[in-house]
């Protein structure tokens, strides 16, 4: 909860304004400092601190435009309590439009807390987590799927024992949330959640692109949330129907078994039965085609974007869900 002037990183912050700054978190090879884009909103009003990440994986850009969207969209006179946007959290990945930290090829989202006197990334997260997160009162960290896939549009939570985290996921709004506690511990999500700061992951789409219809959807999430939580006169999401699927159930990556032109037959959100169809592989010459087929029920929670395969290949993230969920998925006409 804030009440007046926000301080962060070593900056001051005013009731009723804007400010934009880079904090640094790192250095160069150099020795040039390596900075992160924040904006913080601190409305007229008091009321609690939100964040919103993007690009903890650099080359994951919807994420990006919804924090820029999300700047331009709550102005300070229009809230009571603070939101603090972070652009851009792995600069140097984004800088070079990798998913990983450039050099050492590791992924900033497990590294969180992170420490102080650790390796780069540890210390990187750790200055994010330290100079940022650690001033909030809650959290939303928004992703991707990696290059060459797409993801459903759905919320990961951990919901066991924690009625804030629960509140913010209802509040989003999405009709789909993956439970189970994220990453051992040492993502985002996890990180905060675990040290007093309820923080939802939220996945949409595929990386290196932005797509509308995913940023507006959680432009309208974010704003559902802040009306929620009382710092923001605006329209809650109402989903028609809602589903929480286990994580920790069955799930696989469906992998072709041959080379060859993919053609899809489903799409993010729908739900296969065991033994149906997911997509066909054919050769080039149309002389062999093969279809890959769902081993068991479940959802499809991401598909392969760039159409070609080898044996080996993924081609369909699946998450088992029971009859009940699958037939409300499928009377709701399917999650995306």
């Amino acid at each position: 909860m804030n009440s007046g002037t926000f301080e962060w990183g070593g900056q001051d912050v005013p009731a009723g304004e804007t400010h934009h700054a880079y904090y640094p978190v790192h250095e160069s090879f150099l020795g040039d400092p390596i900075e992160i884009p924040v904006t913080v909103v601190n409305g007229d009003g008091d009321g609690p601190v939100v964040f919103l990440t993007a690009a903890v994986h650099g080359d994951e850009l919807n994420g990006v435009k919804v924090a820029h969207e999300a700047v331009e969209r709550f102005a300070p006179a229009d809230l009571d309590g603070v939101l603090v946007v972070v652009h851009v959290v792995n600069v140097p990945a984004y800088g070079s439009q990798q998913r990983y930290l450039p050099l050492y090829d590791q992924d900033l989202n497990r590294f969180f807390p992170g420490k102080e006197a650790g390796q780069p990334a540890s210390r990187i997260a750790n200055a994010v987590y330290r100079g940022v997160l650690s001033h909030c009162d809650y959290g939303l960290d928004f992703h991707t799927s990696t290059r060459g896939r797409t993801t459903m549009f759905h919320t990961r939570a951990s919901l066991t024992d924690n009625d804030d985290v629960a509140r913010l996921n209802e509040a989003f709004g999405a009709n789909v949330t993956l439970v189970g506690t994220g990453d051992e511990g040492h993502s985002i999500r996890a990180a905060c959640t675990a040290r007093g700061v309820p923080t939802l992951t939220v996945e949409m789409g595929e990386a290196h692109r932005f797509e509308d219809r995913y940023v507006s959807r959680a432009l309208a999430g974010i704003e559902s949330v802040l009306t929620d939580l009382g710092m923001y006169d605006g329209e809650r999401v109402e989903p028609t129907w809602t589903r929480v699927v286990d994580a920790n159930r069955e799930k696989t990556w469906v992998r072709s078994n041959a080379g060859g032109l993919v053609d899809l037959a489903v799409d993010t959100g729908d739900v296969v039965a065991a033994g149906e169809t997911i997509c066909t592989v054919t050769d080039h010459f149309a002389s062999k085609e093969e279809d890959v087929v769902a081993p068991f029920q479940g959802i499809v929670a991401g598909l392969l974007q760039n159409p070609v395969a080898q044996p080996g290949h993924p081609v369909c993230h699946l998450i088992g869900v029971d009859d009940d969920i699958a037939e409300s998925i499928q009377d709701g006409g399917g999650s995306d």
